[in-house]
């Protein structure tokens, strides 16, 4: 089998020179394969390539930027990982779960900056980000480490300074939402507020 060696290989024999390209080695060999943009004679190299591969320092021109924001024609996301059926499934735009009696302390929680705390089973979650609108919902969970009081409840709590004009109550704001926690009924108390030991709340829009 015959042998070429060569230097320099043009590919594309163009009148005009930056429409053809040259594969080639420098003048001194320095183990590196080149590409350029031109005639033989006198290419503009734009990328290099050793034994190890591309040498990605060594390549010209405007490179997209790293974390993907110049990309485009991206298809659409598919549904979460762990949704199954043609139904569409929804992120939840905040959750917070958190310790309602004594200190109050948020464990652990998502788009949310902090709880205020209003007094006895009364909490004001507050959000990070503002919801778009007050049309979201709430799902919401208390837990009662104490027997004697009973099943514990939780629910979204009118903030309006008159409870009694419906017209003023504000149940869900953009920028927080409060709660109310309660023991359930026994043979002593009827829905007294209290203190929670574990309050979750979800926020789905």
């Amino acid at each position: 089998m015959s042998t070429i060696k060569t230097k320099k290989v043009q590919v594309g024999t163009d009148s005009t020179a930056s429409n053809n390209f040259t594969i080639y080695q420098p003048a001194t060999p320095d183990g590196t394969l080149r590409i350029g943009v031109g005639n033989a004679d006198s290419p503009t190299e734009i990328a290099q390539f050793t034994s190890s591969g591309l040498n990605a320092s060594a390549l010209t021109g405007t490179l997209p930027a790293i974390d993907g924001s110049s990309l485009t024609n991206l298809p659409a996301p598919d549904a979460l990982s762990t949704a199954s059926g043609s139904a569409p499934s929804y992120s939840a735009r905040a959750w917070v779960n958190f310790n309602g009696s004594g200190t109050v302390a948020i464990r652990e929680s998502g788009n949310v900056s902090s709880i205020t705390d209003n007094g006895v089973g009364d909490y004001t979650v507050n959000f990070t980000t503002a919801m778009p609108d007050v049309n979201y919902s709430v799902a919401s969970s208390s837990i009662s480490t104490n027997d004697a009081r009973g099943g514990a409840f939780v629910g979204v709590k009118a903030t309006a300074v008159n409870p009694t004009d419906l017209d003023a109550q504000q149940y869900l704001l953009t920028s927080s939402v409060t709660i109310g926690c309660a023991r359930g009924a026994t043979a002593s108390s009827n829905g007294v507020a209290e203190d929670s030991d574990s309050v979750s709340i979800i926020i789905f829009r």
